[in-house]
Parts: structure tokens; C-alpha cells; sequence
């Protein structure tokens, strides 16, 4: 069986994906494209880092080729390697390579999560030669004029053992996120959610008082992205106290006693 690749068009977004914007983001990032520079995203899980890839990818008209990173992601991974097929070997582009020769945005989510050895590989990318050494074909390749590349990561989780190192990080024009302020993220999930504006309010307020359990044993609060997906099973006819339990309160913590402050704070809201 042949491996199947998507042709690059099918990375192309068609429909304007929902953002609203908190600041001069969408301005920075199209400067940073234009003048050739890599940027990366730093916020919180679930505040609107991919969105706003999609939403960008779209006005700028470039396909996005996004990498999930993880602990066991490769060189090889990214760049190529060399396949049995049938009863001959062939190469196979991996998506950094394709990103590179296309002229797509290759968004590599969560960073940190990839090996060190693998991060190295984007440097050449990421200064003034913006080649990729492909070694195992003995090749270079040469970013055309519209690639661009995009990393993020949660500063939260960010450790010793899991952080960017200061050669990697000056790289990159850096884009802040955070979760939106409170109007704007009551419009968000009244959009995204598809829920009546009060539920949104109340979701939303829901948010932000676990959000202040940060401190106090939870690792992070809930996400505009939870919000949305409790908005989404209300709107769907679950009791909101409900939805409210299996999308925050037990996706935020397996502590019976948190759960259980959790649960009374959506109490006072539903």
C-alpha cells in the first residue's frame, strides 16, 4: 500500500475562520511574514493560539501544515525519509520540508514537547540563510520567499527540562496571548458555543473563578476552548450544571475535593 499525501491545496483554508482580536497581533504577525521573520505564540492552553494561525493563514492566503509535537517526534519526522514501496525506495517529505518548498506556514504546536535534538534542525530556517539541510538525501533546500515558520508553547508548563533555550527563543518574534477580556470572551463563546448571551456570561464568569484556583491546586484554569465545548453540550439540551461537570470541573482535575469546589461554583451559576 502506498502511503497517501495530501496535496499541499488541501492545507489551504477556504472559510474565515471566527477571531477576534485583543491587540495588535494580526498587524505584527503580517510585518513578521512580510519581512521574512519566524514568530512564536506563548499563552496559556485553549486561548486562541491555533485559531489565530487558521484565522492568519487564511487572510494571507498560504497553506498552514500544522505538527503536533510530541516526546518521540524526529528529524525525520519533519524533514523526510526514506520509505520502502513496493520494491523500491523512495523519499518522502515530511511537512517542514513540504512548508519549506511550497511556501506554507508550518506551525509547530507545543514545542517544548519535542526533543532537543529535533528543535535543532529548524535553526538554519530561522536566520538570514532560511535553508533546511536535508542529510539523509545530501541535499539543501531553500525557502521560498512566502514560507514562514510559527512555533508555540504554554509558559506554564514551561520547566529545567521543558523550555526554549535563549539561542532558539531570539530566533523568533514573539507574539503574547492570554485569555480574552471578559466582553470579548462572553462574545466568543456566544459565537463559537452558539449559546444565548447570559449562558455565555455565566460560562465565562465560571471561567474566571477557576482561573483563580491556579494557586490553590489546580494547574490551570478553564480555557476559553472548555468554555465553548460546555456552551456546546448546553446547546445541545445537557442541563448546564452537567455540562458544566464533564467539560470543566472533570477535565481540570481528578482531585475529589477540587471537583468538589468546582461543582459548588457551578452551582451558584446554574
Amino acid at each position: 500500500m502506498r502511503n497517501q499525501v495530501k496535496p499541499i491545496e488541501a492545507y489551504f483554508i477556504e472559510d474565515e475562520p471566527y477571531y477576534l482580536p485583543s491587540g495588535r497581533e494580526i498587524d505584527i504577525f503580517t510585518e513578521a511574514y512580510r519581512n521574512h521573520l519566524p514568530v512564536l505564540l506563548k499563552g496559556p492552553t485553549g486561548c486562541g493560539k491555533t485559531r489565530f494561525m487558521e484565522y492568519m493563514a487564511w487572510r494571507l492566503k498560504r497553506p498552514l501544515i500544522t505538527v503536533a509535537c510530541h516526546d518521540d517526534l524526529t528529524s525525520g519526522d519533519l524533514v523526510g525519509r526514506y520509505l520502502i514501496q513496493g520494491n523500491e525506495t523512495v523519499w518522502m517529505d515530511g511537512p517542514l520540508a513540504r512548508a519549506v518548498k511550497a511556501g506554507g506556514f508550518c506551525y509547530l504546536d507545543e514545542i517544548v514537547e519535542a526533543r532537543k535534538d529535533t528543535t535543532v534542525v529548524i535553526h538554519p530556517l530561522t536566520d538570514d540563510r532560511r535553508i533546511l539541510p536535508m542529510e539523509k538525501k545530501g541535499e539543501i533546500l531553500r525557502a521560498v520567499p512566502e514560507f514562514m515558520l510559527i512555533l508555540s508553547f504554554n509558559p506554564g508548563y514551561q520547566s529545567i527540562m521543558k523550555d526554549l533555550k535563549p539561542s532558539t527563543r531570539q530566533r523568533f518574534v514573539s507574539l503574547a496571548f492570554d485569555y480574552p477580556e471578559e466582553v470579548s470572551e462572553i462574545a466568543i463563546v456566544t459565537r463559537e458555543a452558539g449559546v444565548g448571551e447570559e449562558t455565555a456570561r455565566r460560562l465565562v464568569h465560571l471561567g474566571h473563578m477557576t482561573r483563580n484556583l491556579k494557586e490553590k491546586g489546580l494547574d490551570e484554569g478553564g480555557s476559553t476552548r472548555l468554555l465553548i465545548n460546555a456552551g456546546k453540550l448546553i446547546q445541545s439540551g445537557i442541563l448546564p450544571h452537567d455540562a458544566c461537570l464533564s467539560a470543566v470541573a472533570y477535565t481540570l482535575s481528578d482531585d475529589v475535593e477540587m471537583q468538589r469546589s468546582m461543582d459548588e461554583m457551578i452551582s451558584s451559576l446554574f
